[in-house]
């Protein structure tokens, strides 16, 4: 018995010190080499500390929306939802969202609705939407601030972030960076 249970003991100890002390001192060490030391990507507006990869909600018809979460945007209970495609309380969800979303932009079709736009994401605090999201809200958004329609699709197009490396996921757009570039825009 003493030869598997010193061993184990052993073992036991080493991956403590590994895995407990070692490993997280190496992650924070790296974290410091980091931009903003590993505290996350911040974005100052207004007197006020916005976190740039962590979804935040926009219902305004000024702004651009959000794409919804499935846990009101908290990021301490990150998590999606666990009701499926043929769940009908979550399809019902869904098509509250649709409904919502097309009451507010007239001129647009049930078709043209992205999908990012009425579903959440896996982790319910997605910052980004689609380049097609954010293009579908801009005739709203320009009706809304009295603003020219061009204006307020070239704040979009130059906001586009491609892909990673060209060709690693989508192009995706920021919404809360979009947002508040819209702000500064209109109060100019």
């Amino acid at each position: 018995m003493k030869t598997h249970i010193y061993p184990a003991i052993k073992i036991t100890l080493a991956l403590l010190v590994l895995l407990a002390i070692i490993y997280p001192a190496v992650v924070w060490a790296i974290a410091q080499l980091a931009p903003n030391h590993g505290k996350g990507a911040v974005i100052s507006y207004h007197n006020q500390n916005y976190y740039k990869n962590i979804g935040q909600s926009f219902t305004d018809e000024t702004y651009f929306w959000s794409r919804p979460s499935a846990v009101a945007y908290n990021a301490a209970g990150s998590g999606g939802s666990n009701k499926g495609p043929s769940n009908p309380e979550y399809l019902t969800e869904v098509k509250a969202r649709i409904d919502t979303f097309l009451k507010e932009n007239p001129g647009v079709s049930k078709a043209q609705v992205p999908v990012d736009l009425v579903t959440a994401s896996g982790s319910g605090l997605d910052p980004d939407i689609s380049v097609a999201a954010a293009k579908v809200q801009v005739a709203r958004i320009a009706k809304a601030r009295a603003i020219d329609v061009g204006s307020v699709q070239s704040l979009v197009d130059a906001h586009v972030q491609k892909p990673l490396w060209g060709m690693f996921g989508p192009e995706k757009i920021n919404v809360l960076e979009l947002n508040i570039a819209l702000d500064q825009m209109t109060e100019k």
